[in-house]
């Protein structure tokens, strides 16, 4: 049996309500603990997309795919664990910064190419777009001088160019219920 680890699927949905809600219950039924969870519109109309982080094996892994797949509103899955992935997330932190330190704080908010977005007279707030390690790093350097507040998207992850492989054209598309032939129609 293989180790635990950090899994990325990506899923394509309907845009319904509900389905969020389905997916989740999926998840929690078989008592998987969600680290991050991201949902957004996508370039085709009617179709969301989920970013779903959580630890599992590779069999939990294969059979989280597998039964997202039964759910009827989702159009696409892909455990992008094994792919070149490009992974990000924001995250915005105010921390203690007065007239003592705040020059010290933006020095090291820039080396990390992180960028001011609110100052005020004893905080600011920085704002990140990076990977979560980076994100990680970030808070620890500025934990010294007092964090007040964070909060962090989670992770939004796209399969580079070079690996990419597209959902079929009939994923492409929210499925809709085709009307029944008439041959399959009784007679009442």
């Amino acid at each position: 049996m293989s180790k635990a680890t950090l899994r990325t699927f990506i899923a394509h949905v309907e845009d319904l309500p509900g389905v969020l809600n389905r997916v989740t219950s999926l998840l929690r039924r078989r008592n998987y603990n969600i680290v991050s969870l991201t949902v957004g519109r996508t370039e085709r109309p009617g179709v969301s997309r989920m970013t779903i982080v959580l630890e599992a094996d590779d069999d939990g892994a294969r059979r989280i795919e597998a039964n997202l797949y039964k759910l009827v509103n989702v159009l696409w899955v892909q455990d992008t664990s094994q792919a070149a992935t490009i992974e990000r997330e924001v995250a915005l932190v105010k921390v203690r910064a007065d007239g003592a330190n705040r020059s010290e704080v933006m020095g090291l908010v820039a080396a990390l190419q992180a960028r001011v977005v609110d100052v005020g007279r004893e905080a600011l707030v920085v704002e990140i777009t990076d990977t979560g390690d980076k994100i990680n790093g970030l808070v620890e350097v500025l934990q010294p001088f007092g964090i007040i507040e964070m909060v962090r998207t989670g992770a939004v992850a796209m399969v580079q160019t070079s690996e990419a492989t597209e959902p079929t054209d009939d994923a492409r598309a929210p499925s809709t219920p085709k009307p029944p032939s008439p041959e399959g129609v009784r007679a009442a």
